[in-house]
């Protein structure tokens, strides 16, 4: 069963400072499962690349709970100092899905 939302997506690459690695990895891993436990949240996964990189893939229900999850204080103190844990601005990408997202079992 489908459904007619058009969830929001964001994803992209950051690239931590060789020297912040280990904390960028902490931080981002810690992100995860609030993230996932936030209203609105469909999908949120972190991998790492083999070139030291971190991949987001995150799916939201409306523009607003992206929003809202963008204020959650331990995510915004990363993203007010990202130019401190990241060797350049991260490569990111916010869309609306174009595919249907199917519905959720617990939904």
């Amino acid at each position: 069963m489908t459904t007619t939302r058009q969830p929001i997506s964001l994803y992209g690459f950051l690239r931590p400072r060789p020297e912040r690695a280990d904390e960028v990895r902490r931080i981002l891993t810690d992100l995860v499962e609030p993230s996932r436990k936030e209203e609105g949240n469909l999908e949120y996964h972190l991998h790492e690349h083999e070139d030291g990189r971190f991949f987001l893939y995150e799916v939201w229900r409306s523009q607003e709970d992206l929003d809202r999850h963008n204020q959650y204080p331990p995510l915004r103190a990363f993203l007010d100092n990202l130019s401190d844990y990241l060797e350049g601005p991260p490569e990111a990408y916010v869309n609306t899905m174009v595919s249907p997202y199917p519905a959720r079992h617990d939904e």
